[in-house]
């Protein structure tokens, strides 16, 4: 179900915690496998969980509840932006609907191509830095712009 890079990387994950926690791990290994796959379905978050020897429902609890895992598929990039207040008071508004315009995409949607997913995010925690989105989970963009979407958006392609 995952290459034994990913089997790897969620064995270095377990070292982290006491033989006996490795449900403490969970996070980590539903990370790794969603990198690997680029989202989790039912059958993925099941071998996860046997994997760490733990129910399939306490692997299921966690990737349905924290908004960073994908149980269903997303394009190639998920750009999740920031609506909270500190981004919307820095016109968060903008952005969004400049990147709805620019992909032709509302909230929750793909391109067709399945380049682009739009999402919309809680607090990231960098209010300092608003309007901003992530991209897969790993890259900040901050202060954005029009012109500054316009460009990621180029370089993505």
């Amino acid at each position: 179900m995952l290459s034994q890079e990913s089997l790897a990387k969620i064995d270095r994950e377990l070292t982290k915690y006491p033989a006996d926690r490795r449900q403490a791990a969970v996070m980590s290994a539903l990370r790794i496998a969603q990198d690997e796959k680029g989202w989790l379905s039912k059958d993925t978050v099941a071998f996860v969980a046997e994997y760490l020897g733990i129910p399939p429902i306490a692997a299921l609890e966690v990737a349905s509840f924290y908004n960073m895992y994908e149980l269903e598929p997303v394009g190639q990039y998920k750009i999740t932006v920031c609506t909270n207040i500190s981004c919307m008071l820095r016109d968060s508004d903008v952005i969004v609907d400049h990147l709805q315009e620019r992909l032709g995409i509302g909230f929750n949607e793909t391109t067709p191509d399945g380049k682009f997913t739009l999402k919309e995010g809680e607090c990231m925690g960098c209010c300092g830095g608003a309007p901003l989105f992530h991209i897969n989970n790993k890259r900040m963009c901050e202060f954005l712009t029009k012109e500054k979407v316009d460009a990621i958006l180029e370089e993505l392609k």
